[in-house]
């Protein structure tokens, strides 16, 4: 018989590492600015913000093309 740990396949997952998620957000950050949005502006928003506005970037290319 195996133990707890060996047939209980939700307790031998892997965990997220706080590194890894880190690095996400920084390149997701980098992503923005790189469509075209304001540094200080994409320093100030939260990840939330920055994921929901990583998926329109038509709309930020356009935004940026208007202040230019």
């Amino acid at each position: 018989m195996g133990t707890t740990l060996e047939r209980n396949k939700n307790r031998t997952r892997p965990k997220k590492a706080a590194g890894k998620k880190n690095r996400r957000r920084r390149d997701q950050k980098k992503r923005l600015i790189a469509l075209g949005m304001d540094e200080k502006v994409v320093e100030q928003m939260n990840s939330r913000d920055v994921l929901t506005a990583l998926k329109h970037p038509k709309k930020i290319e356009a935004a940026a093309a208007e202040k230019s």
